[in-house]
């Protein structure tokens, strides 16, 4: 009987380790806090300026997981159909125009930066050597194209009717040089430099091909207006209250953020959140 005793008295101290080890591990599993994964789409060119923002957000134990694009026609339909949970690529003007196009309610949630767009020329140093009948190459997308127009406009290149507020080619009412406006995917614009006398290039299409203020040969002027061109992130309309995308807008909105912005697009964005409005 006592050697019976003792063989339990035994084994039972024996499960005791396993005993703690087992109550050690529920409660570390119990403990973890859950990673919240994101899917983020991007253009290629503002991976630079997430990731610092993804470092950080790691911290809170939200994972961005960055889908990139090179075609503006796709963020916004993966968003509608729910193959990722938002996207910073566009301004007002083109979430708008994309909504009432596509009959959506993609929401905007936050404003990012605002990038003048610029006439860049690898063949001519200023406007004036502009000639007559060289060709222009502008963005073939509705919102860009507008914008383009105005600013070859406001570079005294062109008149638009004032009456169209996305004015085309169409809409061109002086045309003193007889310039050839030639229309093409946003993209590029900038590969088309060696081609025309200049070119409206997006910023980001600029970044990517390795061109600067310094190399514009006229900068489209930021004022009132300017408004519908604030680059924004956008949700689902309803995702628009979400607490993790809230803190995701946040932890963009920062100093060290704007400084990165200016640093990787040398000086042609700037975040709006800086600026009086």
């Amino acid at each position: 009987m006592k050697k019976l005793i003792k063989r339990l008295s035994l084994g039972l101290l024996a499960l005791v380790p396993l005993l703690v080890a087992y109550g050690c591990s529920s409660d570390s599993s119990a403990n973890a806090k859950k990673v919240t994964t994101v899917k983020v789409g991007i253009m290629s060119s503002d991976e630079q300026i997430w990731k610092p923002i993804a470092t950080k957000l790691a911290k809170e134990n939200i994972k961005l997981k960055f889908v990139e694009f090179s075609d503006y026609n796709q963020p916004n339909k993966a968003l509608s159909d729910h193959q990722i949970d938002l996207n910073s690529f566009q301004h007002y003007n083109f979430l708008d125009s994309w909504n009432k196009a596509h009959k959506t309610t993609l929401t905007a949630i936050g404003e990012t930066y605002i990038a003048p767009l610029n006439l860049y020329s690898k063949k001519i140093t200023k406007l004036s050597q502009i000639k007559t009948g060289d060709s222009i190459a502008i963005p073939n997308d509705a919102t860009n194209e507008g914008r383009a127009l105005n600013i070859l406009e406001q570079a005294g290149l062109l008149k638009i009717d004032k009456s169209v507020t996305l004015p085309t080619v169409k809409d061109i009412t002086s045309n003193p040089k007889k310039l050839k406006i030639t229309e093409l995917e946003t993209a590029q614009t900038a590969r088309a430099l060696t081609d025309v006398a200049a070119a409206v290039v997006n910023n980001d299409i600029a970044a990517d091909g390795g061109l600067t203020t310094k190399d514009a040969i006229f900068q489209e002027k930021i004022n009132k207006r300017s408004h519908q061109w604030i680059n924004v992130i956008v949700a689902n309309k309803a995702d628009k209250d979400n607490a993790t995308y809230k803190k995701i807008v946040k932890a963009y909105r920062t100093a060290a953020t704007e400084k990165n912005i200016e640093k990787v697009y040398k000086g042609t964005a700037f975040g709006v959140w800086t600026l009086d409005k």
